[in-house]
């Protein structure tokens, strides 16, 4: 793994040092990377591209993604799936259950905007979704979330969803599209195991395509979802769509597998030191409304700052980011800029209401984070 990457922040601020600080950035040319080697992954495997655009929450984003072969994309909540689809995105499939007259009255209207697929883990939901379709005269494409073993939501895999794809086949107003799950349970895993339960998951997920197929209903697709998984999971025969997210940007998430280091995150956050109480102790003004507090198996602490691998951002309060300094350590007086991968990409990106795109070390764009907040 590559120890240190350029200083992007550092090139971009030698053409406009006006930048305010916590600030996001993200590198275009890395972006494009992601993005070109993710649709060419897919493309080599033979399974369609549906990336979840909870990382970047930004339509231009998307747009680049389809361009390169996406087939559409993966929301987590309904209220990113309007602003996409007011964005001119067409094909939005929704990850999370949909459940109350609220959402199900939004849903509708979401569906004369672009094509919807929905997931479904419960029969009450489905009941409800079976009923409001059929008062308004629609029908709607469905996947059945599948629980391989991350044991969030989803239908025990096997039998069981087997009987409960068979239901929702029987109700009006729902059309059985295919099979989902987020193979969670094997971003867990140790680099030596992660390949080994990715794969076991994929066939498991085909098996029981099969058998709802068996057992006389159509199934189209058989949806996988992981970045970490992204290069495993859909080796699999039968396995048809893959749904990766923070390849995009990346993080520190999965530095310890080796397979990319900073030089091929593209998303950074420019932080200001606003203090040095103490010869082994900094303090940034990125705190937790600019990284989040989720750790990483891939690095310690809060972040990883770029050129300084052994610095270590130690604890995160709102507005502070505590940092440990060893001892002979450079670049952390009071003013210093530093710039920060995050842990992840996901949640801190969400904290913030825009991005600056960079070209060459030069800001080329601004972008506003639409589907920031969009929770409901």
């Amino acid at each position: 793994m590559t120890a240190t990457a350029p200083g992007l922040i550092r090139r971009i601020l030698e053409y406009d040092p006006a930048i305010d600080t916590p600030a996001l950035i993200v590198d275009e040319t890395i972006m494009h990377q992601n993005i070109a080697e993710m649709a060419s992954s897919a493309k080599s495997m033979g399974v369609n591209l549906r990336p979840h655009i909870k990382t970047h929450k930004t339509p231009e984003i998307a747009r680049l993604q389809i361009a390169a072969g996406a087939v559409g994309i993966m929301c987590a909540k309904l209220g990113e799936a309007e602003v996409f689809a007011e964005a001119g995105i067409d094909d939005i499939a929704i990850g999370y259950q949909i459940v109350g007259e609220v959402k199900t009255r939004r849903l509708i209207k979401l569906m004369d905007m672009a094509s919807v697929i929905v997931s479904l883990d419960s029969l009450e939901a489905a009941q409800a979704l079976s009923g409001a379709m059929k008062r308004a005269d629609r029908v709607i494409s469905v996947y059945v979330e599948v629980d391989s073993g991350h044991h969030r939501t989803g239908v025990p895999i096997g039998k069981q969803t087997v009987g409960f794809a068979l239901a929702i086949a029987r109700l009006p107003g729902l059309r059985l599209a295919g099979i989902m799950t987020h193979e969670g349970h094997a971003n867990a895993q140790p680099p030596e195991t992660i390949r080994e339960v990715a794969v076991a998951t994929g066939e498991a997920m085909v098996e029981t395509a099969e058998l709802i197929r068996r057992a006389g209903v159509q199934l189209e697709t058989v949806s996988v979802g992981s970045t970490p998984c992204a290069m495993y999971t859909p080796t699999v025969a039968g396995v048809t769509e893959m749904r990766p997210g923070t390849y995009v940007f990346r993080d520190t998430s999965a530095f310890a597998y080796g397979t990319y280091g900073p030089d091929r995150c593209a998303a950074r956050h420019l932080s200001t030191v606003a203090s040095r109480p103490a010869a082994d102790r900094a303090v940034l003004d990125a705190g937790a409304k600019t990284l989040s507090l989720d750790k990483s198996s891939g690095h310690p602490g809060q972040g990883y700052i770029v050129g300084h691998p052994d610095v270590i951002i130690d604890r995160l309060s709102e507005e502070h980011g505590m940092v440990l300094l060893p001892d002979g350590e450079a670049g952390f007086a009071v003013g210093d800029r530093v710039e920060i991968i995050p842990n992840h990409v996901c949640p801190s990106v969400n904290l913030h209401d825009r991005m600056r795109v960079v070209r060459d070390g030069v800001v080329v764009d601004e972008w506003r984070i639409a589907a920031r907040g969009r929770a409901q």
